[in-house]
């Protein structure tokens, strides 16, 4: 029992200091009492100034002996610090979980230092020999056009225009790089009114009726790069003499400058704009808006970030698929040309991207005003004039587009876009012989915005008329261009895949119930058909697509792009009334339904109509037992009274009636069998 007393009270007496070592390894001393069950007031003092003592000491070792990495942990933390307010917190938790959306301030500064990885130098001396290749890819950028849409009839080329028909609204409207029309495997909706100069780009357009439905798109602004050659498709001299040439001289390409877009402010502030622009650049629109709002504010007379914000508010614009937006945009482009000083090519970029968003929108007259603003400011500048002669054409301005490119050709004669253009209009005034040379020329230049089917088109027919066979060299070039389907299929709205042959028959099609029904009622058809012509000159309104050599030729139309013509249809109520019940007709809105009256000694030229998506009937009503023929293609057919004829329009036909009486049929489109209902019903009218 001795040695418990003995331990119990040696535990009582003798009181020894413990070790305390702390984390970081230093120690304390620490003195341990027992006293009848619990502390003494001195003894719990001296225990609070013990821990007290600890935790300074243990600041002090961690601070001096640099134990702790502080850096590495508040850049850890900072990395969850989302509303740039230097710590993590509730308001950080909810910008993390998408509940709050981050402070303008913190993307500034994530994409500027992003910026500051890539181009620790990026600021550059704010003086005169600063040029514009030091500023980033995207201070240099003017974008391509948004892909532009159907210029159609809905369209009213000014301000008034109804923004409700804006196809943004629509997502089935594309076209491609080249400015042709998209209609793949995918059916889309096309854009034929905003690439076409007319309804039927088949035909010649006479002076009075011609309007110019120009894409734009195909003339999309270019970078603001100052005196540099146009790039030529080809050198045939560069290629025969190859082996002549240095080779440092083949490998030369033309340096492209970069437009400057800075001012002199601006470039101190360098790297604030280029944080927004990437920002914009990686599709973050909503962001870069408000990035550049940011700026605009703080900056107001700063044009550069306020073409900044433009070009946001513009991919906004696309990405709501908004008018109003958009329209927004527009004004803030407005605003930015006229801040001061902004740099000549600041000026030119922005009031460009302007006029051709105006263009999108319809706004034709705005767009066109706009391009004289421009023209005024830099009347040397011959690619800037060539836009307004487009935008005179747009709002079917023949003879203003023409003084246009009549000044061009004066001060730039081989000017290669002003010649197919001026060749245009020269035709269109029938002015065949006076086109050629020009359509030819403009060709042969491969200048930007030549290359064009139109052109192509247009320089064969007027061939054709003067009967030089050199029209089928330039159809088939424009073939291997890839702007027909074939030398004889000349249509250009097409889409890709549908079976292509010139003669069909009703089996082909599959309307065999529309055909029996059109020759059971022939004799009805052409009563009534009589009945409404002119009983004196034996014409119905008479054809204005300039087709004909010579003779008389009058059309009587009862339904045109899948409308009904309502007093021309009251006039032969049986004929409209056996058609109602037949969509493929009726709902063809790449067709008509009309007589169509031939007088003897009429020639029609050679022609295409302008898609591959119909097929035409025809319906013979009255017909002379001899003289009277089309060819389509190689293959030379003749009407007969009550029988219809069936024929894909897109391939070329003509026309003869050299009988002694008129010649009077009915004329049916239909939609071509292979579209689907989701085509015809998408599909644009023509």
């Amino acid at each position: 029992m001795a040695p418990r007393k003995n331990f119990r009270n040696q535990a009582k007496k003798e009181v020894k200091p413990a070790a305390v070592v702390n984390k970081n390894g230093v120690k304390a001393e620490a003195t341990v009492a027992a006293s009848g069950g619990g502390f003494s007031g001195t003894k719990i003092f001296t225990w609070f100034m013990v821990l007290a003592l600890l935790g300074v000491w243990s600041s002090v070792a961690v601070v001096w002996f640099d134990l702790v990495d502080y850096d590495n942990v508040i850049g850890k933390l900072s990395a969850y610090d989302a509303d740039g307010d230097g710590d993590f917190d509730v308001e950080d938790a909810k910008v993390l979980l998408g509940l709050k959306e981050r402070p303008v301030s913190v993307l500034l500064r994530e994409a500027k230092e992003e910026s500051a990885v890539k181009e620790p130098d990026a600021v550059p001396p704010p003086d005169d020999d600063v040029d514009g290749s030091q500023n980033t890819d995207v201070e240099s950028e003017i974008q391509a056009a948004v892909p532009l849409p159907p210029i159609s009839d809905d369209f009213i080329p000014d301000d008034s225009r109804d923004e409700a028909t804006h196809p943004y609204e629509d997502e089935n409207n594309a076209i491609d790089t080249k400015g042709e029309l998209v209609e793949k495997a995918q059916p889309q909706q096309t854009v034929e009114e905003s690439k076409q100069y007319n309804d039927q780009p088949g035909s010649l357009e006479t002076k009075e009726t011609v309007q110019l439905r120009y894409n734009a798109e195909a003339e999309s602004v270019p970078e603001p790069e100052a005196d540099v050659e146009p790039e030529v498709e080809s050198v045939p001299e560069l290629k025969e003499n190859a082996e002549d040439q240095p080779k440092d001289k083949l490998q030369e390409k033309p340096k492209k400058k970069k437009p400057k877009l800075l001012n002199k402010f601006e470039k101190t502030i360098k790297m604030e704009i280029d944080a927004a622009e990437k920002l914009r650049k990686k599709g973050k629109v909503e962001e870069a808006v408000r990035a550049f709002e940011t700026l605009v504010l703080q900056y107001p007379q700063s044009p550069r970030c306020r073409y900044g914000k433009a070009l946001a508010e513009d991919g906004l614009a696309e990405k709501m698929l908004s008018n109003d937006m958009l329209q927004k945009a527009i004004g803030t482009y407005k605003e930015a040309s006229e801040l001061p000083n902004a740099t000549p090519d600041l000026i030119k970029a922005t009031l460009k991207k302007r006029a051709e968003r105006q263009q999108f929108l319809g706004r034709m007259r705005g767009a066109l005003a706009t391009l004289e603003k421009l023209v005024q400011i830099f009347p040397e500048d011959v690619a800037l004039k060539n836009d307004l002669g487009v935008a005179h054409l747009l709002i079917g301005d023949n003879k203003g587009a023409k003084r246009i490119y009549e000044e061009v050709l004066a001060t730039a004669p081989s000017d290669g876009f002003a010649k197919v253009h001026y060749g245009f209009i020269l035709k269109s005034e029938n002015k065949i012989a006076e086109s050629i040379p020009f359509l030819r020329d403009g060709l042969e230049s491969g200048h930007p915005g030549t290359d064009d089917g139109r052109f192509y088109f247009h320089l064969g027919d007027a061939l054709q008329r003067m009967g030089d066979d050199s029209a089928y060299k330039w159809y088939e070039r424009g073939h291997l261009r890839g702007h027909f389907a074939s030398v004889w299929q000349r249509s250009l709205y097409n889409v890709d895949g549908l079976k292509a042959q010139p003669w069909w028959t009703p089996k082909d099609t599959g309307y065999m119930d529309l055909v029996k029904t059109l020759e059971r009622n022939w004799r009805i058809i052409r009563d009534e058909a009589q009945s409404v012509m002119d009983k004196t000159t034996g014409l119905f309104v008479p054809e204005e697509e300039n087709l004909r050599e010579k003779g008389e030729w009058g059309q009587f139309t009862l339904w045109q792009q899948g409308k009904k013509a309502g007093e021309a249809c009251r006039s032969v109520p049986k004929t409209c009334g056996l058609l109602e019940r037949y969509p493929e007709a009726t709902g063809c809105k790449r067709g008509q339904i009309k007589f169509s009256v031939m007088q003897p000694g009429t020639h029609v030229w050679p022609h295409t109509g302008p898609t591959n998506c119909r097929l035409r009937m025809h319906l013979g009503l009255v017909i002379p037992k001899t003289g009277c023929k089309i060819r389509c293609t190689n293959d030379t057919r003749a009407w007969e009274e009550g029988k219809v004829l069936i024929f894909d329009d897109s391939f070329e036909h003509e026309v003869w009636q050299d009988a002694d009486s008129y010649r009077l049929i009915f004329i049916v489109d239909v939609w071509h069998p292979e579209l689907t209902q989701y085509q015809r019903q998408t599909l644009s009218s023509i």
